[in-house]
């Protein structure tokens, strides 16, 4: 499809391959029930994992990197980063007013309220576009979607004001079910010249090593973005996460901020509802 080698599965046919039942009479599964069939998968396949440690990615399943993980959050390399972006959020506009003054509670625990589908626009809001909405109505320019430098940065403060909330996105409506399955059909498409989707690694394969790496699950991984990889100081989103994957599957990435993207990361993000922030985050 369009080059992008896209090979579609239907969700019944990978959930039937990972044995997880449809409870839906019309033969699919409501977000709802997606986010318990996965639950439920992976307690059967985890059973001594506590779901709340997947908000901890692979760390979850190697005790030494936890514990590595753990000292490197005491004195996090990238606390400089951080601090230039508090100050970024804390900066007046020229109009005099700030991004606090565009979410309730000054921008505290708002985070994990997206994505959300909004019916005016007939899309999918990601946190990013919100900031940058903030920006605009305050006669700013709008910061290049997945710039590392700005909005990365200014993202990964503005989520640390959320760290501890509870994930808790919406899917309300017709046309939010549809952006979210939208979403679940490339998190379930092959693609790529190596043919795999989203949910070979982060499902079928979650908790398996490759090369030096061990495949984390989906649940709970849009919980921690942006995050600073390797000890550098680059904040990287989940969006861009995403684009890495596509590349390393062969396949050209979406642009990030695109349809594509955003109705992905709000089918992640839904899957991760319950489960708390954690920002800002070090991973290898």
């Amino acid at each position: 499809m369009g080059g992008r080698g896209l090979q579609w599965m239907t969700t019944l046919q990978i959930l039937v391959s990972l044995g997880i039942g449809l409870a839906s009479t019309a033969g699919f599964a409501t977000p709802v029930q997606d986010r318990q069939n996965l639950l439920d998968y992976f307690a059967g396949k985890f059973p001594a994992i506590p779901p709340g440690n997947y908000v901890y990615g692979s760390l979850a399943f190697d005790p030494d990197s936890m514990a590595q993980y753990k000292s490197i959050m005491d004195f996090p390399p990238f606390g400089s980063v951080i601090d230039q972006a508090q100050q970024m959020w804390n900066t007046p506009f020229k109009n005099g007013k700030t991004y606090a003054g565009c979410f309730p509670d000054g921008g505290k625990n708002v985070a994990g309220n997206y994505p959300y589908f909004d019916v005016r626009s007939n899309k999918v809001v990601t946190f990013e576009m919100a900031l940058n909405a903030c920006r605009t109505a305050n006669g700013e320019p709008a910061y290049a979607y997945g710039d590392p430098a700005t909005l990365g940065k200014l993202t990964a403060y503005a989520r640390t004001l959320s760290d501890g909330m509870l994930m808790n996105v919406k899917v309300d409506g017709a046309a939010a079910e549809a952006a979210f399955n939208a979403g679940k059909r490339l998190f379930y498409a092959r693609r790529g010249q190596l043919g795999f989707s989203c949910a070979s690694c982060h499902v079928m394969e979650a908790g398996a090593r490759y090369r030096s790496e061990i495949l984390s699950p989906v649940l709970g991984q849009a919980t921690h973005w942006p995050v600073f990889r390797g000890g550098g100081d680059t904040p990287v989103t989940l969006q861009a996460r995403f684009a890495g994957c596509d590349k390393m599957l062969r396949a050209q990435p979406f642009a990030l901020g695109s349809t594509e993207y955003n109705d992905l990361e709000y089918f992640y993000s839904y899957i991760s509802n319950g489960l708390p922030l954690k920002a800002s985050v070090f991973r290898k």
